[in-house]
């Protein structure tokens, strides 16, 4: 098992968050699946997996070092740092902090466990900058089909992203920042498309684009080499962004 570093993306908006506000706690990232707190079961599948170091950024830090379950971890050191405004400029923070190569993934991966980490590792291209974990379509709803995922639909396959994102180089930092001027534009249409390039978005629409040729225009954007990293586990795609996706990872994580 090679050790890695990660960075856990644990932000939310507080007890107004509708998944804080239905779990009754004061961050998204405590509310509990399989009787504890999804941020405590990412770090254990992180631990498992061979993390090493793990940087959580959330609005409160010093609720980290009062989770339950830290002391189960080895020799996984867990630090905690104060989220940022969005989640890229978190991550750009995370970053400064640990540098590259480094795992990425979310608090609210309540599912996440240690052979899909492990999996999602292996199969990292060699020459990939940045790499994305996603499923096929088929592998979710065949997991659970009651689950509401939102499918991207390439013209040669359809796929969910998996929260989890491997930053194998330095360069690939350019692939966050091109995030952050996504996130800056996202209620601007016309300026998204000028980004992406109006004849990307027309091949999308009408089914022409495949996957490997919005990954060849996302990575001449960032100027990195950014890869998808198919992952065979449906599940892999599940997070919690809304109460009924939590009713659903407590579901799940009881079978």
């Amino acid at each position: 098992m090679t050790a890695f570093k990660a960075l856990v993306l644990a932000g939310s908006r507080g007890p107004s968050d509708p998944v804080a506000a239905a779990a009754g706690v004061s961050h998204k990232a405590l509310a509990e699946v399989g009787g504890a707190p999804m941020l405590t079961r990412v770090l254990k599948a992180l631990a498992a997996a061979g993390a090493d170091q793990v940087l959580v950024l959330i609005e409160t830090p010093e609720i980290v070092a009062g989770l339950p379950g830290l002391s189960e971890l080895g020799g996984c050191t867990v630090e905690a740092m104060a989220a940022a405004s969005s989640p890229s400029l978190s991550v750009l923070a995370g970053l400064e902090r640990l540098g590259a190569p480094v795992l990425i993934t979310t608090a609210d991966h309540a599912l996440l466990r240690p052979e899909w980490i492990s999996a999602f590792l292996e199969r990292v291209p060699p020459d990939a900058d940045l790499a994305a974990a996603v499923a096929r379509a088929e592998a979710v709803t065949a997991a659970a089909p009651q689950t509401k995922r939102t499918f991207l639909r390439f013209s040669d396959v359809s796929v969910s992203g998996c929260n989890l994102f491997y930053l194998a180089t330095d360069r690939g930092a350019g692939a966050i920042r091109a995030w952050r001027r996504f996130e800056a534009h996202r209620k601007s249409p016309l300026t998204l498309a000028r980004m992406l390039g109006p004849d990307v978005l027309v091949r999308y629409a009408l089914g022409r684009l495949s996957l490997a040729q919005a990954l060849a225009r996302l990575g001449r954007l960032a100027d990195a080499r950014i890869a998808a990293v198919e992952l065979p586990f449906g599940q892999a795609a599940i997070d919690v962004d809304k109460p009924a996706d939590l009713d659903l990872a407590r579901g799940l994580a009881e079978v």
